[in-house]
């Protein structure tokens, strides 16, 4: 079984599924899909995405603002903000949050403050951080050192970057996560970094709708398109697939202790 440890439930296409989420699900499974991370990139779709997973007990979710989504000085959210949205039971980590500097320009003080709302939340919560980082890989660790987020760790999510910048995250208490890029022909840096990584320190995910991996490149990416993600770094790895989902999930569950909680709880 696998685990798509961050995709976009609420933005997937669903019309090949006649709209329905429950029909949806019954595919992944049998797609040997077990459990989904709906991460939120803003707070007003945070309502309707709850509604659409509530009635499935192997979707959680997060809470947080992507760097790429412009708010007013009055729209940031605040530290008790995020804390009082997260107190949803499905909600097992804080983001996805961090640093973009590929699509945006200008005077980015106001990422680097929303990322730093982002950490002292979780702190408080104690729950694990999802970081999104772009051409920021300095300043994503200047930010993640300064404001302690190695006390809770978290994940670098559809990672982009080195080995160099791998390391220095690990070392934080962070996960590496792999989407679909992993399966890209130019991505070697990637590769090269799902090659070396102990099997203890790394997830799979899809980054669904975007992102779609080879062979689906260029189309709408779902959940089910995990399977190319772990077929890739085992190749990378010369291991089974089998063992890489493993891996995977186990990691998913020690990182996401709320997960196991939440599942016992139902």
């Amino acid at each position: 079984m696998m685990i798509d440890s961050h995709c976009h439930l609420d933005r997937i296409d669903l019309a090949p599924y006649q709209n329905d989420l429950g029909q949806f699900m019954d595919h992944l499974s049998d797609e040997q899909i077990s459990h989904l991370l709906c991460v939120s990139i803003d707070l007003d779709s945070l309502p309707a995405m709850w509604s659409l997973v509530k009635d499935f007990n192997n979707i959680c979710i997060s809470v947080g603002v992507h760097p790429n989504v412009k708010l007013t000085v009055d729209q940031e959210p605040s530290v008790d903000d995020l804390i009082n949205i997260a107190q949803h039971k499905r909600v097992v980590a804080i983001g996805e949050t961090g640093l973009d500097y590929f699509r945006s320009e200008g005077d980015l003080s106001w990422q680097h403050q929303r990322m730093r709302t982002h950490i002292q939340a979780a702190k408080q919560l104690k729950l694990p951080i999802i970081i999104h980082t772009r051409e920021a890989k300095d300043d994503t660790l200047k930010l993640l050192r300064e404001e302690g987020a190695d006390e809770v760790g978290g994940v670098i999510h559809c990672f982009t970057e080195d080995w160099e910048m791998a390391c220095q995250a690990m070392d934080l208490g962070f996960y590496i996560s792999f989407s679909g890029i992993v399966t890209f022909k130019n991505a070697l840096s990637i590769q090269d970094v799902a090659s070396r990584i102990e099997d203890e320190k790394f997830f799979i995910e899809t980054d669904s709708p975007y992102l779609a991996p080879v062979p689906h490149r260029g189309k709408p990416n779902y959940p089910s398109y995990v399977k190319h993600v772990a077929e890739k770094i085992a190749e990378l790895r010369d291991t089974s697939v089998e063992k890489v989902c493993e891996s995977s999930t186990r990691n998913y569950h020690r990182l996401f202790t709320k997960v196991s909680e939440f599942a016992a709880q139902e």
